[in-house]
């Protein structure tokens, strides 16, 4: 399933790696992420990708 994701705190590309090594070690497919965003594919439940970003010290406004 398709994913867009919604995030608050992200100030520099050192917070969208870190994001982005997040969800890829959870072997969520990364298609797309930068500052503000991410979009991915992922067969879990989306709670899943709300609580790894939110672990790692950002905020998850939305996932649709």
């Amino acid at each position: 399933m398709k994913y867009s994701i919604s995030i608050e705190g992200m100030g520099c590309m050192h917070c969208v790696k870190k994001v982005k090594d997040t969800l890829e070690n959870m072997n969520v497919k990364v298609i797309s992420c930068e500052i503000g965003s991410a979009q991915v594919e992922y067969d879990g439940k989306s709670e899943d990708i709300k609580s790894a970003i939110e672990n790692v010290g950002y905020k998850v406004k939305e996932i649709v």
